[in-house]
């Protein structure tokens, strides 16, 4: 039995108001988001899928993989995507120091110009999401989690289930969560050409997070 929810319930999204876990249905808007790369093939192969679509998404990066990959990282940029900091060595803030966390997450800032924040496996303690620094233009930092996770991760769930997880699930204003590694793209290489044309289909815009 996974240890996860698909869709995130209500009660969760109460108790962690503060944090950002969907944004309102303006105009059927859906917001498709990737963790964990860049990658030096895996994030190519997202950005010339969402290119087909001229879909805009949401990247949340680790800064030693920005490190490792700028070109890669440049081209979410150019082609008009939003990027966010995903932590430098990615993070899991239940099980590390708050200092050592937040060091983390200041690395990162120096590779990643965004005030989004996304906690690693969703992990951030209250006293963790309080101190993490304002960006350099001093913007205080959004926190944003999802309304929808496709857990293309999960390598016991086959790539029709992960891909149900999505459609099932998505609604205008959803927060959709895929992730650009290598764990991931077995699942991600057969759900997101899918995902983008019947949500294409049902008329969804694909946008990305500007806050």
């Amino acid at each position: 039995m996974h240890q996860y929810f698909i869709k995130t319930p209500w009660l969760v999204k109460r108790l962690f108001s503060s944090y950002i876990w969907s944004l309102p249905p303006v105009e059927n808007e859906v917001y498709l988001t990737f963790d964990d790369g860049p990658h030096p093939m895996i994030t190519p192969f997202v950005l010339d899928e969402l290119k087909n679509y001229n879909a805009l998404a949401t990247f949340f990066c680790i800064g030693k993989n920005v490190v490792a990959y700028p070109d890669i990282y440049e081209r979410i940029l150019e082609e008009g995507h939003s990027v966010g900091n995903h932590t430098h060595n990615h993070l899991n803030g239940w099980k590390v120091p708050d200092e050592q966390y937040l060091k983390n997450i200041s690395e990162a800032s120096k590779y990643i110009e965004s005030n989004l924040f996304r906690p690693p496996y969703g992990r951030i303690k209250r006293g963790q999401a309080k101190k993490i620094p304002p960006t350099i233009a001093r913007e205080q930092v959004k926190i944003i989690m999802w309304d929808v996770l496709s857990a293309d991760f999960d390598r016991n769930i086959s790539p029709q289930q992960c891909l149900e997880n999505v459609l099932k699930n998505v609604t205008a204003g959803s927060v959709v969560v895929f992730h650009d590694s290598e764990k991931a793209f077995p699942n991600l290489q057969y759900v997101l050409p899918i995902v983008l044309k019947h949500l294409r289909e049902r008329k969804m815009i694909f946008k990305n997070i500007i806050l």
